[in-house]
């Protein structure tokens, strides 16, 4: 951070506008074939996901499976967001980082395993199963990065730039 906040105040907006840009809500708005009904998402009027958003996940979702967090982990994580999609029964825990210079979003890519652990512990028992992605902006396809990356992989994590593919997450391809 520069000496007297701006730095700071300056990468807030630019990643609150990246969170914005990248929000799974917004982007399966306007494609065709899809609505989105209360965080639910329909492809030709059959629901396909359910989306969940930082404390539903321990508010709404956990609570359809009897799971006690408390009992099971020391303290939330609160994933940006997270897609649960029916077909293959798979949450998809979403993070967002944006870099636009050097700070500390370079070792919370190195979390990744600890956290996918994390929250396979929680739905251990619940029949979902659990991948856990980044959604990065250009900066990290720097060559400085190459190690980080190859270790996002390694731990059966993955990674993105600026989008999700409609493939890594099993749903169908949006009407042309």
């Amino acid at each position: 951070m520069i000496k007297g906040g701006k730095g700071g105040a300056n990468t807030n907006l630019v990643g609150l506008k990246f969170e914005k840009d990248t929000d799974i809500k917004n982007l399966f708005e306007g494609l065709n074939g899809y609505q989105i009904r209360d965080n639910e998402i329909y492809y030709n009027e059959s629901k396909v996901a359910e989306l969940y958003g930082k404390n539903a996940i321990y508010k709404k979702l956990l609570p359809k499976y009897n799971v006690d967090w408390k009992s099971i982990v020391s303290s939330k994580l609160l994933p940006d967001e997270a897609i649960l999609v029916l077909k293959n029964n798979t949450l998809y825990i979403i993070e967002k980082k944006i870099q636009t210079g050097q700070g500390s979003v370079d070792e919370k890519l190195q979390t990744c395993d600890f956290k996918k652990k994390k929250y396979e512990r929680l739905f251990n028992g619940t029949g979902i199963k659990i991948e856990f992605a980044y959604v990065l902006n250009d900066w990290f396809k720097s060559s400085k990065y190459k190690d980080t990356l190859d270790f996002i992989h390694s731990v059966g994590c993955h990674y993105f730039f600026g989008t999700l593919p409609f493939g890594f997450l099993g749903l169908p391809a949006p009407k042309s």
